[in-house]
């Protein structure tokens, strides 16, 4: 039975462009949140879902800069 590895590497360059456009989306997301708030803009709900997916995506772009990127 033979095994498979895979190896995934980053430059450091590339795990901190990952990092920084993680954080970008966290940004975009918190104003999101706070604009699905104002009664006056139509469509709360959905904004309210679309900053959940976006803060999902931030995250997952923050995991793999920390892990394969050599960011931190």
């Amino acid at each position: 039975m033979s095994r498979m590895s895979f190896v995934f590497a980053l430059t450091h360059q590339t795990g901190r462009r990952l990092a920084e456009i993680g954080f970008l989306l966290f940004l975009f997301a918190g104003i999101w949140l706070a604009a699905a708030q104002i009664p006056q803009l139509k469509l709360g709900t959905a904004r309210t879902i679309i900053a959940g997916i976006v803060l999902a995506i931030g995250g997952l772009l923050l995991l793999i800069a920390t892990h394969w990127g050599h960011f931190g």
